[in-house]
Formats: C-alpha cells, sequence, structure tokens
C-alpha cells in the first residue's frame, strides 16, 4: 500500500483507484445516456431576459449556483446518499431531494437523470440501483465502488457545470475555449463544496439564488425554446 493510500485510510478516507476513477469518469462523461444535453437548469431562461449574457455573468452565475443554489444542493443530496446505511435511508434522502427541487422543471431534470443513470447502470453491471433524484442515483453508485465521498462529489459538480456551460455555448457568443476557461476557473469551487458538504446532513439543504430559481420556474412557460429546463 502507498503513502498516500495509508495516509486517507489514517483520515478515515477510502484511496482512490484507478478503476474507480475510470467508473465515475464513464458515468459523468456527456456520451453517458443520461439526456443532460436536453436540460439548461432554467439559464435559457436566465439568458433571454438577459440576466446573462456573456462569460463573465456567467460565470458568477455559476459560481452562485455551487456554493449556494442547486448545485450544493445536489452535493449535499449526493453525499447524504453515499453515506446512507441503508436502502431506505437512501429513499428518505431522494424523497428530501425531490421535495426541495424548486419548480417543476428542476424536478423532472433531476427524475429523469436519475432514472436513465440508473437504467443504464443496471444493465452494464452487477449493481441493482433504484430510481432517484440524481445526485442521490450517482452518489449511492459511488458508494458501490469505493469511490471516495469528496473525490466523487467534486467530479459530479464540474460534470454539472460542465454541462451548464456547454448549454450556454450552444445559446451565446461563447466560445469553446472561453467555456473551457469558465470551467477550469469555477474547479476549485467544486472541490470546496463537495468537502463541505461531505461534513452535511441533510438539514444543511439550503437555496440562496433566488434568480435561478425563479428562471426555472419561468422557463416552464417559455417559447420558444431549446431544452427541456
Amino acid at each position: 500500500m502507498g503513502m498516500g493510500a495509508r495516509i486517507a485510510m489514517r483520515m478515515g478516507r477510502r484511496p482512490m483507484t484507478t478503476s474507480a476513477v475510470l467508473t465515475l469518469t464513464q458515468w459523468l462523461s456527456p456520451s453517458y445516456p443520461i439526456g443532460s444535453f436536453a436540460y439548461s437548469h432554467g439559464l435559457e431562461t436566465a439568458l433571454a431576459d438577459g440576466w446573462v449574457h456573456d462569460a463573465a455573468s456567467l460565470q458568477i452565475w455559476l459560481a452562485d449556483v455551487l456554493t449556494d443554489g442547486s448545485g450544493w444542493a445536489d452535493a449535499v443530496l449526493f453525499c447524504a446518499a453515499y453515506q446512507a446505511p441503508d436502502n431506505e435511508a437512501v429513499r428518505e434522502v431522494d424523497a428530501t431531494g425531490r421535495a426541495f427541487a424548486a419548480s417543476a422543471e428542476r424536478l423532472r431534470e433531476s427524475v429523469n437523470q436519475g432514472a436513465a443513470f440508473a437504467r443504464t447502470l443496471n444493465a452494464t453491471s452487477d449493481l441493482e440501483l433504484p430510481d432517484a433524484v440524481f445526485p442521490v442515483a450517482v452518489g449511492r453508485a459511488a458508494a458501490h465502488i469505493d469511490a471516495p465521498c469528496e473525490m466523487a462529489a467534486s467530479l459530479y459538480l464540474q460534470a454539472f457545470v460542465s454541462n451548464l456551460v456547454l448549454a450556454c455555448v450552444r445559446m451565446i457568443p461563447l466560445g469553446q475555449t472561453e467555456g473551457q476557461a469558465i470551467i477550469q476557473t469555477l474547479s476549485p469551487l467544486c472541490v470546496k463544496a463537495a468537502q463541505a458538504a461531505s461534513k452535511t446532513t441533510l438539514d444543511d439543504l439550503y437555496s440562496n439564488t433566488f434568480l435561478s430559481d425563479i428562471a426555472a420556474m419561468r422557463h416552464e412557460a417559455q417559447q420558444p425554446r431549446l431544452f427541456q429546463s
């Protein structure tokens, strides 16, 4: 056992294996068939209303979502599902996640992606993952493959940010290089949020990003539109 693994075990964290890294990368890749490309998380409305209009405003928007909005909530749900002692506890985390969704489209986005993730995972592995909202499904699956909670949650949040950046590349004059720069800049926030969430309980769920939640609600009636949320 290497020094890094021994330190991780002394600190109560599982060492990250190459197999777990590859598996998480596959699950969170845009190629994994969960339909994430179809959702903007309310950003389509934020763009239409001018709240987000360029790289700088998008980066600020996403940073707030990560630290004080639905990104943070997803991290808390992810870690709660990861740390749940049994399937009954996972169902309770899932029920809380569904109740916490700020709009019908936000709920459908998370439920549909979670169901697609579970369906694909169950068909390609020996796991039997029940349907759950997306962060709960991935968090529970990460626990099954012994991926460290903080690392797995960090990768989940980076994939979350990446999907929203790619949505905006399609909607505003935002080049792919600018988009990658935003993802890189926000990666430390993904790590920080994951580290904080790993030490929380469901009592720490909150969202202070009211414009993001309002945008998600208003998107339900927006026409025309490209995205399902």
